[in-house]
């Protein structure tokens, strides 16, 4: 609902911040390894989403040409996802890809071959800067995604980069499927492939590589690169048989050069004349039955800027030009992105203010190729609107974020950040259309020309695009889990297999970055994350189905990391911006804790409700008085940054476990029984980066550990019920999601599940097949 930069994103991934649910405690001995056995089994699980349906950005959907009910969808950081008509949801494609090649979870663009639709094609890479320190790659299935083959590339590419919701840069010549075109970022150029996806040269004759950056200032590169070549387009009058199309189409991201062509297949190029300038040409959509090129353009890059824009058709056989902009120039303050056209009625177009941020996105609908418009929503008296459509989002009931706002706006939006729209090439009835937070859809889209109102809701089941900051599973109550989320804050799954009625509120975060509950009290839950303004911590006394917010110390600007003690009368809090600090009570006055440093990592001893921890750059600390005082333990050894997530066990007073680290350092998982006076490397565990407790094994004393790990030279998510003596792969090859070491947990009531963070495929679960 709100307009919210993911770059929250970029930092849960990249940098990895310790959102996890963390923990930790006293002094004394180096951590010394201690030998184990460490094996390596595999043990079947099976592996599914707690629903939440949808939660980020979708920024592409395609069908293909020639085969019924075949679509796709793209996402920035969250993979790709293929249609399942059957059962009206979407089936992930991108779940094989690992840890080292998590950027690939990124996807910048997706091509369907319309000669043989079994074939498609996904550009991946997730940021051009130094965030992704791999370069892009194309991927190719010849099995509509089930399995795929990867083609890398000299360059980066960016799924999650300023300009992402232009395209489809990605595009496979609709006569001779065997070439295949690629828009490069970066001035990287135009790129071509002749052997289906397999090997890639670039254009070198191509003339324009691109100019247009967000903001030349940023020194990080995210929005100073060059966004490039961002969408081409086949005309496919121009093919016969299985002769290349003569005539193509380019949009490049320079706002006075935005469109070339080639008319000899892509041997030479030249500037299309006549055509507008001082814009970005975000789409370019082909009508070749009418003869048709349409561009939707807009002055910024998007997909959150964007002030004035155009629409302009262009006539292929004459060359003429035609504004057929739905509303004058003066009077947008969006630019336009969203663009499609009725393959079974070519004359209807269609498009979107994609910047429309107040009081909600708007839809454009022409059926006389542009001549004159209609409107999804106008004003019938100021303030109050007439929509010709109905929203019925009770299957994702969260999408009102809560809210009760004052015409003209209303909850749900229709959408914001709406740069994917596609009327279904077979069924003009039919439309999606992707936003920040779902994928909408209708399948009565004919009435909105014949004075009816028609329906939209979600059409995202499983697609699941969440970024997870944090979990927890409390012992009793109504909540199974609890999970921090970035962009739509977090939820209470009482079921799994349900979509929970609303994210946390009151407030609303715009990302949460943590959450505790009292272990022997697990009613009380806290949780800290990011506003723009208000409080960034809260609190509930009703096991997470009700909050209220606390207060904040001076001078904090983020949610940092919060800890509860274990019967829920106290709390301590490191928050961005300020020191650590604790209150007893909820949060209505802190203090600041002494003898631990600012943005120290927190959590509490789960039996000793005075006893917490805290880390910080290889220190571990420990507070006996409530966080009053810590006090920094002599262990040494321990990882030396602070990508390191730690708990201490239920049950157990002073048991706690330490994973983290980086490659060029210690690295691995620790553990100690004497409140963190001493840790015991475990020699076993090559690197771990999360560490989680869940019900024990039958006939065995001590909780279940689950990691994210590197164990014997293998990546995965690791089981162990003897205390990290063995260790037991529990997922596949097939079942890695990317990047996941934000947080794991156990489940406390059910042996063997366990739940695991991803970035961007929101919160998987898995069970013993058993």
């Amino acid at each position: 609902m709100r307009r919210t930069v993911r770059r929250g994103r970029v930092l849960t991934a990249v940098l990895a911040l310790a959102a996890g649910l963390l923990a930790g405690s006293p002094s004394a001995m180096a951590a010394q390894p201690v030998e184990r056995a460490m094996s390596v089994a595999a043990d079947p699980y099976t592996w599914k989403n707690a629903r939440i349906d949808g939660g980020g950005f979708v920024p592409g959907i395609v069908f293909n040409r020639s085969e019924q009910n075949l679509a796709y969808a793209r996402t920035d950081i969250g993979g790709a996802y293929r249609w399942q008509e059957s059962s009206k949801t979407w089936t992930p494609l991108l779940d094989s890809i690992g840890w080292d090649d998590w950027g690939h979870t990124g996807v910048v663009s997706l091509a369907s071959d319309s000669v043989d639709p079994d074939k498609v094609y996904a550009a991946v890479g997730t940021y051009t800067n130094s965030w992704d320190p791999k370069n892009g790659a194309v991927l190719r299935s010849a099995d509509r995604g089930a399995s795929w083959q990867k083609a890398g590339l000299p360059f980066k590419l960016g799924g999650n980069m300023p300009g992402r919701g232009m395209g489809e840069r990605l595009a496979v010549d609709p006569h001779r499927n065997s070439v295949l075109y690629l828009g490069a970022p970066s001035g990287k150029g135009l790129w071509r492939s002749t052997d289906s996806g397999a090997s890639w040269s670039q254009v070198t004759n191509f003339p324009n590589v691109g100019n247009y950056v967000q903001d030349p200032s940023d020194t990080s590169g995210y929005a100073s690169d060059n966004q490039g070549i961002v969408w081409v387009t086949f005309d496919e009058s121009t093919g016969t048989g299985t002769n290349a199309t003569q005539t193509i189409y380019v949009g490049v991201a320079d706002k006075e050069n935005s469109v070339y062509r080639s008319t000899d297949a892509g041997a030479t190029w030249s500037r299309l004349p006549g055509q507008p300038t001082g814009y970005l040409a975000h789409k370019g959509v082909l009508d070749a039955e009418n003869g048709y090129l349409y561009l939707a353009y807009s002055d910024k890059g998007g997909p959150y800027d964007g002030s004035k824009g155009q629409l302009w058709r262009y006539a292929t056989g004459s060359g003429t030009w035609t504004d057929i902009s739905p509303v004058a120039e003066a009077d947008t303050y969006y630019g336009f992105s969203g663009l499609t056209v009725d393959r079974q009625n070519p004359g209807t177009v269609m498009a979107t203010a994609y910047s429309s941020w107040w009081p909600d996105t708007q839809i454009f609908r022409s059926t006389d190729s542009g001549g004159t418009w209609t409107k999804a929503w106008d004003y019938s008296s100021y303030p109050n609107r007439s929509n010709r459509y109905t929203m019925d989002v009770s299957s994702s009931p969260w999408l009102t974020w809560g809210a009760n706002p004052s015409p003209p706006e209303q909850t749900p939006k229709l959408g914001w950040m709406t740069e994917a729209l596609e009327i279904d090439p077979f069924d003009s009835d039919r439309m999606m259309y992707g936003t920040g937070a779902t994928i909408y859809g209708t399948e009565d889209l004919g009435k909105w020309d014949n004075g009816g109102q028609f329906a939209i809701k979600p059409m995202v089941q499983g697609l699941e695009e969440t970024a997870v900051n944090d979990l927890a599973a409390p012992p009793s109550g109504g909540a199974q889990l609890f999970s921090a989320l970035g962009d739509v804050g977090g939820f209470r799954h009482t079921d799994l297999t349900k979509v929970p009625s609303m994210m946390f509120t009151s407030p609303n975060f715009t990302s949460t970055t943590s959450l505790d509950f009292a272990e022997t009290n697990p009613g009380t839950v806290v949780r800290a994350g990011n506003l723009d303004s208000g409080p960034h911590i809260a609190f509930s006394t009703d096991n997470g189905a009700n909050w209220f917010a606390g207060t904040d110390p001076a001078g904090v600007s983020g949610g940092g990391t919060v800890a509860a003690a274990s019967d829920g009368s106290r709390f301590v809090w490191s928050p961005e911006g300020a020191g650590v600090h604790y209150a007893t009570g909820f949060g209505s006055s802190w203090s600041a804790s002494s003898g631990i440093p600012a943005g120290a990592i927190v959590e509490s001893d789960r039996v000793d409700p005075r006893t917490f921890y805290g880390f910080k750059s290889g220190k571990f600390y420990v507070s006996s008085d409530g966080g009053a005082t810590f006090t920094a333990s002599s262990a040494g050894g321990l990882p030396s940054g602070d990508s390191v997530r730690f708990k201490a066990l239920s049950g157990t007073k002073g048991d706690i476990w330490l994973a983290g680290g980086a490659s060029d350092g210690a690295y691995g998982l620790w553990h100690s029984t004497d409140g963190g006076a001493s840790f015991t490397k475990l020699s076993g565990v090559e690197q771990a980066d999360t560490i989680g407790f869940g019900k024990a094994a039958v006939g065995a004393s001590y909780q279940t550990l689950y990691t994210s790990a590197k164990i014997g030279g293998v990546r995965g998510i690791f089981r162990s019920t003897d205390q990290g003596s063995t260790w037991t792969r529990i997922n596949d090859d097939a079942h890695q999601w990317g990047w996941t070491g934000a947080a794991i947990t156990g489940d406390p009531r059910v042996f063997g599940r366990v739940y695991v963070s991803t970035n961007g495929r929101g919160v998987v679960y898995g069970d013993t097949a058993g």
